[in-house]
C-alpha cells in the first residue's frame, strides 16, 4: 500500500488527476479501454473538475473510457443528492464520453433491490466474469465507511454478490453499493480522505485492531495498486 500525506489540497486533487490520466493511457494501451468506478463526494468533483479542464481533457481518450459508479442514493439522477448528477456537471457533460459507456446506479419505475441485480449484470457485460476493474476511486467518511459499506449493516458480510441495495435507516434511504469482493479485485484503487474529521476514523483503519464491521474501509485490501491520498491534518 502506497500512502502519500499532502500538504495542501490542490496538490492532492492534481496528483490524483494524474493517476487518472496515466492509468487511461496504460488501460487503453494494453486492453483497448478503460473501465472505471467513481465515488461522489466533495473530493472526486474537484478532482472530476481538473479532469474536464483543457490540460487534463485533451490527454484522455473519453469515447475509451466506461464509466460505473462506486455508490450511490436511491434517488433520480437529476436529484440534489445524486453522485451521477454530480459526475455529469462536473465532468461528462464538459468531455466527449460515449453515452453507451456510462452506466449511471439508478433506474426510474424499478425497485433498488432489483436494479442490483441489473446493474452487476451490466458489469459482467462489460468486465466479464472476472470483473475486475481497471481503477476504482474511494472515499471515506468520518466514521470510517466506504461506498454504501456503512458500519454495522449486513452489506459488509457479503461474500458472493457484486452489488448489494439496502435501506439504511440512520439516512432513512435506500443506497446501492458494489460490494468489497466487487472492489477488491480491482487492478487499482484510489482512497482521498482527508481533513481533521478523518483522523480518528483513519488511524483506526491503518494502524488499529481489524474490526472492519466498525471500519469498513478495512474489508478493502491493501495491496499492489491500492494508494492512499491524505492529508496532515487527517495523518498526523
Amino acid at each position: 500500500m502506497n500512502i502519500t500525506v499532502f500538504d495542501d489540497l490542490e496538490k492532492l486533487y492534481t496528483k490524483a488527476a494524474d493517476a487518472f490520466v496515466d492509468l487511461s493511457k496504460k488501460s487503453i494501451q494494453k486492453n483497448g479501454r478503460f473501465v472505471v468506478a467513481l465515488s461522489g463526494g466533495s473530493s472526486p468533483k474537484a478532482i472530476f473538475k481538473l479532469l474536464a479542464a483543457p490540460e487534463y481533457k485533451e490527454q484522455i481518450e473519453w469515447n475509451k473510457v466506461y464509466f460505473f459508479w462506486v455508490d450511490e442514493r436511491w434517488v433520480p439522477l437529476n436529484d440534489d443528492k445524486s453522485n451521477f448528477r454530480m459526475t455529469d456537471e462536473a465532468l461528462l457533460s464538459h468531455v466527449p464520453v460515449d453515452k453507451s459507456h456510462v452506466f449511471p446506479m439508478y433506474s426510474d419505475g424499478k425497485l433498488p433491490e432489483d436494479y442490483a441485480k441489473t446493474y452487476e449484470q451490466e458489469i459482467r457485460n462489460v468486465l466479464g466474469d472476472e470483473g475486475i476493474f481497471d481503477f476504482i476511486l474511494l472515499g471515506m467518511g468520518d466514521d470510517g465507511h466506504t461506498a454504501s459499506l456503512f458500519p454495522g449493516e449486513e452489506v459488509l458480510h457479503e461474500k458472493e454478490k457484486w452489488v448489494s441495495a439496502y435501506y439504511l435507516k440512520p439516512q432513512e434511504m435506500f443506497r446501492i453499493t458494489l460490494t468489497a469482493p466487487l472492489i477488491n479485485k480491482a487492478e487499482n484503487i484510489l482512497v482521498v480522505a482527508f481533513g481533521e474529521s478523518k483522523k480518528h476514523a483513519l488511524n483506526e483503519v491503518l494502524n488499529g485492531e481489524y474490526n472492519p464491521v466498525l471500519y469498513p474501509m478495512q474489508l478493502i485490501e491493501r495491496k499492489d495498486g491500492f494508494q492512499f491520498f491524505t492529508d496532515e491534518k487527517a495523518k498526523s
